[in-house]
């Protein structure tokens, strides 16, 4: 009986869908976070009577045949790429980009990882780093003797040193963009690499052309709408109890011909 394996395959196509909605609902205070969504395909159909096949001697074709369907499959979880609220911080090294691009950031192994997440610190050496202590690139170093930096929309850093009038350009922040955003590999930590799928980084400076400005003292926020999450994990779960139910139908048509004298 297919109905039994049918309502398998959609238990599970909900459970995914389930996990998926979790996670975004988990990450909602997650700077920068980018919510998800799962997408599902129907699986292969055996064809009984194929469309389009000869039903008689005097030629007549079958206009519909006959096709029955195995079930659904998770094909892919996309990232949705819209921009998420600016939340203003007042801390100088608390950095959002208005538009596209991501920060970059050197990862220990010298490979360079991408970010939206601009909640910077700086290390003891004075260079600009994330949470974890990664670098920026291309690597800024404020000097100890700064009394108050600024970073413009275009990503210029400047800072004025103490007994100085004058503010002096310590470097400039440079973004990546991608043709693909959707196909960056997340790692965790909001960090993302580089994949075949997203296509190679173009860097460049903010404010430039196709690229986002840059706004000093603020974050920006995850793009989870809460109230649609949960009314999407409403109906998921909805649609698992109705797979189930499925199943418990196949097994009590199972046992009723098990019943049979």
């Amino acid at each position: 009986m297919r109905a039994l394996s049918i309502g398998a395959t959609g238990m599970l196509a909900q459970q995914t869908n389930v996990e998926v909605i979790s996670n975004n609902i988990a990450n909602m205070a997650t700077t920068a976070y980018k919510r998800q969504r799962a997408e599902f395909q129907d699986l292969m159909y055996q064809n009984l009577i194929r469309p389009g096949t000869q039903s008689s001697d005097a030629g007549t074709i079958t206009p519909s045949g006959i096709q029955l369907g195995s079930g659904s499959k998770l094909a892919a979880v996309y990232r949705i790429d819209e921009q998420g609220e600016v939340q203003i911080t007042d801390n100088d090294l608390d950095l959002a980009i208005n538009g596209h691009g991501y920060f970059q950031v050197e990862m220990p192994d010298g490979t360079t990882a991408y970010t939206r997440a601009g909640s910077f610190q700086l290390n003891a050496d004075g260079e600009i780093v994330t949470n974890n202590g990664y670098r920026m690139l291309p690597n800024i170093v404020i000097p100890p003797e700064t009394i108050s930096m600024t970073i413009n929309t275009s990503g210029e850093v400047m800072v004025k040193l103490d007994g100085q009038i004058t503010s002096t350009n310590v470097g400039r922040i440079e973004t990546a963009t991608f043709a693909n955003n959707a196909g960056l590999e997340a790692i965790g930590s909001n960090l993302f690499l580089e994949t075949p799928a997203s296509g190679t980084a173009t860097t460049g400076n903010p404010a430039s052309t196709g690229f986002g400005s840059i706004q000093q003292g603020a974050l920006e926020t995850s793009n989870v709408n809460i109230v649609s999450e949960i009314t999407n994990l409403i109906a998921a779960q909805r649609a698992y109890e109705m797979n189930s139910k499925v199943i418990q139908a196949s097994d009590d048509m199972m046992a009723s011909l098990n019943q049979m004298r």
